[in-house]
């Protein structure tokens, strides 16, 4: 059929057309923003089989796959009438891409390892999370309730601090499952090597000053303090936490609780230029430009490593998942310190980790099936299985003061493998300052704001590395390019001055019934114009 040839139908056929329509668009849209509130049901209904999905992050470390095995048959020993699927990821950036993508369709997973920022994102549609709060203080079903086939921790015995992280809003979104913070790992052999003493504390000059100086070279290129041709002083891992952290030993600004993006300040700009500075000197280099600090500091290639107290099976000469070859090892000595701070006397250092929350589904008893399983992951026996493969800490005080995790910290050193001595430093390191971590506000769109603050510390090194100018004009621009690929300016979807809010992207199912209301009017308007100009054209005859 030609176009100019359609006949306009009805308006009585359009609307007829739109209510057919409409339970198939409101169908699309159910799972992310028209589920129905989650109601606890009075008792667990064991005469049911219930099968929940777990989506968890694994890369190469295969001990904690064995962990998550271990606990999925245990939990099912428990609870023969349920199955637990587990499906593992490589990085949590690929799950939330994933959940946002099953948000729109219904499929979410049940429970799911993630992080408060992503949960923000998730909470856009409505019910899609659970909230924990109900589930918590259940007597029977709750945190150390009475109905539980197993010894779950009390409320009172997760560690309050890392706790706290999952609220959103005011309400519980989410559990921690594991906490780590940062660590600086030092090749203090080479910091001698230079004439220098490690302190008791890094600071930030004392960072840039060493750095500056193991990246002298001789006239061949030919560095003095490794004599190799690749010297890269101090890698960073993760900028995003490295711009954080700096702002919040200065006490500058960053968000507010509101979701107020004040990143883009001076104190922000004074950082960068220190960052441009030692790029300029060949002192600094990210993760994402030469790779993981690991490597380079293994193969006496680089002296201060930044990266996660989870990260520390991958330092030193001996670490057990070392990523070179043996003949590009270097003998040196490891030193796990805290990250560098502007004063030491009042360290800060951000708190990060996995989190676990839940998805909302039709039936409460499988909501409630995914809740017994999530509050198994806090069990000692997986927390502290869990902490023993890299640098992480249990959640629980239970699991903390347990004779078994007592004994496992003061065996460090005594092999390369579960008592691979800098791992045991590196957690004794979270231990030993969990008082002085923090995070950052949780809100649609902190994840943007945080990738946005990693992202003007790649942008000032990569530019540095190009032979680019960096001056005030620079800084200016990359703000502002920065904020608008981020959405961080008042166009985008955040608001810079705290007065909006970060809806995320309208659901497919949510554009096609605009699309269908609209396309109703025009119909409608379309048969009227027609119906008058048929009208004037009779009285016209």
């Amino acid at each position: 059929m030609k176009l100019w040839k359609m006949k306009i139908v009805s308006p009585v056929l359009c609307v007829l057309c739109f209510l057919l329509l409409l339970p198939f668009v409101l169908s699309g849209c159910h799972g992310s923003r028209g589920m129905a509130e989650f109601v606890m049901p009075e008792t667990f209904d064991t005469t049911r089989n219930y099968e929940i999905t777990f989506w968890a992050k694994n890369d190469t470390n295969k001990a904690q796959t064995k962990v998550y095995e271990k606990a999925i048959a245990d939990f099912e020993e428990l609870y023969p009438n349920i199955t637990v699927n587990l499906r593992l990821y490589t990085d949590y950036g690929k799950i939330y891409n994933d959940v946002i993508t099953n948000i729109s369709t219904g499929t979410t997973p049940n429970v799911c390892i993630t992080y408060p920022d992503h949960i923000a994102t998730y909470l856009t549609g409505t019910n899609v999370v659970v909230p924990l709060d109900t589930l918590m203080a259940d007597t029977e079903y709750g945190l150390g309730g009475s109905a539980l086939l197993f010894d779950g921790p009390a409320q009172d015995e997760i560690v309050p601090q890392f706790l706290s992280e999952g609220i959103i809003g005011g309400t519980q979104y989410a559990l921690p499952y594991m906490r780590s913070t940062e660590a600086c790992y030092v090749n203090k052999t080479f910091v001698e090597k230079l004439g220098y003493t490690l302190p008791d504390a890094l600071t930030w000059d004392f960072i840039w000053e060493v750095s500056a100086a193991a990246a002298e070279q001789d006239a061949d290129g030919t560095y003095f303090v490794n004599g190799q041709k690749v010297m890269i002083p101090f890698i960073y891992k993760s900028t995003d936490n490295m711009m954080i952290q700096m702002l919040r030993q200065q006490n500058a600004d960053y968000s507010t609780e509101a979701g107020e993006i004040l990143l883009f300040n001076d104190t922000t700009e004074a950082i960068l230029y220190d960052v441009a500075a030692a790029t300029g000197k060949g002192a600094f280099s990210t993760f994402k430009i030469s790779s993981y600090p690991a490597n380079f500091l293994n193969a006496g290639q680089c002296i201060f490593a930044i990266d996660s107290t989870a990260g520390a099976t991958w330092m030193g000469t001996d670490a057990p998942l070392c990523d070179i070859a043996e003949e590009n090892l270097v003998s040196f000595e490891t030193v796990v310190m805290e990250i560098p701070q502007y004063d030491t006397e009042n360290p800060q250092m951000i708190s990060q980790g996995p989190s676990v929350c839940i998805f909302n589904k039709d039936d409460p008893q499988e909501v409630l099936a995914s809740w017994l399983f999530m509050q198994f992951l806090l069990t000692d026996d997986v927390q502290i299985g869990y902490a023993q493969t890299e640098g992480y800490v249990p959640v629980t005080t239970k699991a903390q003061d347990s004779d078994v995790y007592q004994d496992y910290l003061s065996r460090a050193g005594e092999d390369n493998e579960t008592y691979y001595k800098t791992k045991i430093e590196a957690s004794r390191l979270l231990l030993d300052n969990i008082d002085n971590t923090f995070v950052t506000p949780v809100f649609s769109g902190s994840a943007s704001l945080r990738d946005a603050a990693g992202q003007l510390i790649e942008s000032v090194t990569k530019s540095i590395r190009r032979k680019e100018t960096v001056d005030d004009a620079y800084m200016e621009k990359l703000f502002a390019d920065t904020a608008s690929l981020y959405r961080l300016d008042s166009a985008g979807g955040v608001s810079v001055s705290g007065d909006g809010e970060d809806l995320g992207p309208l659901p497919t199912a949510s554009v096609i019934l605009l699309s269908v209301l609209g396309g109703t009017w025009v119909c409608i308007l379309a048969y009227l114009v027609r119906q008058k100009i048929k009208t004037r054209k009779k009285s016209e005859n």
